[in-house]
C-alpha cells in the first residue's frame, strides 16, 4: 500500500503516450474519505470527473477560478484523478518525456494542480484552476495505460474565489507545516510550498505511541515493517508540484495519523528518509 503511493508520477509517462492519439490532441485499501461538499461550496462553479478504471472523463463548468471538483468512481474501488496543466507551447509528447525521467522535470514544463484520493462512489474537493490546457488521469486505475483525456480551461470573466480554509497542511523540503490537530469535517487545504514534486499520504496508527514508532520505521526505510502496524491509509494528495494547492472536508477516522511523502531523491532515498513523516491527531 505505501509504495503504490510511488507510482503516481511514473504511471503520468505511460498515461500521456495515449494521449497523442486523442481526437484534439496537440492503494486500495481506503479509510473512509471526502463526502460531496455542502455549505463549503455553495457558490463554486462545478466539474465532474468520472471514472471506472476503464475511462475518464471531464465535464461541468470548465472555467478558470475556484472550482468543486466531483469524482465519480465505479467498477473500481479507486480513483486518483490527477490534473496537470500544461505550460503554453508544451506539448503532451514533451510532457511524456519529462514524466518518464525525473518527476521533477514536469514541474519545468507543466503543473500538476489536483490529486486527491477518491473512493468509490462520489466524493468531492476543492481546486482553483488557470486558464490553459490540461491532461486529466486516473492514477489508481490497474490498466497497463492509465485512463486519460484532455480538456481546456477557459479564462472566466469574473473567476469565483475558494473558501477560506480552516486548516492548511503544506509539504516542504523536507518536512510539512501545519496544526498538528485537525478536526472531522473542517475544511482542509493541502499544498506544496517546497520546489520539489512532493504529496501527502496520511497512514494511521493504532495509538499515539503505535503512530510514532511507525513514523521511525518509515525514516529508517523499513516501509513493509510500517505498513504492518498501520490501521489506515488515505492519500490527500498524491503528487502536486511548486505552488499547487487542493482543499476538502476531511472525513477520516479519528486517532493518530502519520503524514508522509513517498517519493524519491535522485540518489533513491524516499523523502521519508529525509524527515517527510510527522504525526498529527484528527480528532471529532
Amino acid at each position: 500500500m505505501l509504495r503504490n503511493h510511488k507510482r503516481c508520477l511514473a504511471a503520468v509517462g505511460a498515461a500521456v503516450t495515449a494521449a497523442a492519439a486523442l481526437p484534439g490532441a496537440a492503494a486500495n485499501a481506503a479509510v473512509a474519505g471526502p463526502q460531496p461538499l455542502v455549505a463549503h461550496t455553495a457558490a463554486l462553479p462545478k466539474i465532474t470527473i468520472t471514472m471506472n478504471g476503464e475511462k475518464i472523463t471531464v465535464s461541468g463548468a470548465l472555467q478558470s477560478g475556484g472550482v468543486e471538483i466531483e469524482s465519480r468512481v465505479t467498477r473500481e474501488p479507486q480513483g486518483d484523478p490527477t490534473l496537470i496543466r500544461l505550460d503554453p507551447g508544451v506539448t503532451v509528447a514533451q510532457l511524456l518525456k519529462a514524466a518518464a525521467a525525473d518527476p521533477n522535470n514536469v514541474a519545468l514544463i507543466a503543473s500538476i494542480v489536483f490529486s486527491p484520493q477518491a473512493n468509490k462512489g462520489t466524493s468531492a474537493a476543492q481546486a482553483h484552476l488557470a486558464p490553459g490546457r490540461y491532461v486529466a488521469a486516473d492514477l489508481a486505475s490497474n490498466a497497463k495505460t492509465p485512463p486519460l483525456t484532455t480538456f481546456t480551461i477557459a479564462k472566466a470573466a469574473s473567476p469565483v474565489r475558494l473558501p477560506k480554509p480552516q486548516a492548511t497542511i503544506a509539504s516542504i523540503e523536507f518536512s510539512f507545516r501545519g496544526p498538528s490537530l485537525l478536526h472531522d469535517g473542517e475544511l482542509v487545504r493541502f499544498a506544496n510550498h517546497g520546489f520539489l514534486v512532493h504529496m501527502i499520504v496520511a497512514v494511521r496508527g493504532r495509538t499515539a505511541a503505535g503512530a510514532r514508532r511507525i513514523a521511525r520505521l518509515l525514516k529508517e526505510g523499513k516501509d513493509g515493517q510500517a505498513q504492518r502496524l498501520a490501521t489506515g491509509f488515505y492519500a490527500f494528495d498524491n503528487a502536486l508540484t511548486h505552488g499547487a494547492y487542493q482543499q476538502q472536508v476531511i472525513r477520516n477516522r479519528p486517532g493518530y495519523w502519520i503524514l508522509a511523502c513517498f517519493m524519491d531523491t535522485q540518489d533513491h532515498r524516499e523523502h521519508t528518509q529525509l524527515s517527510m513523516e510527522r504525526v498529527i491527531r484528527i480528532v471529532r
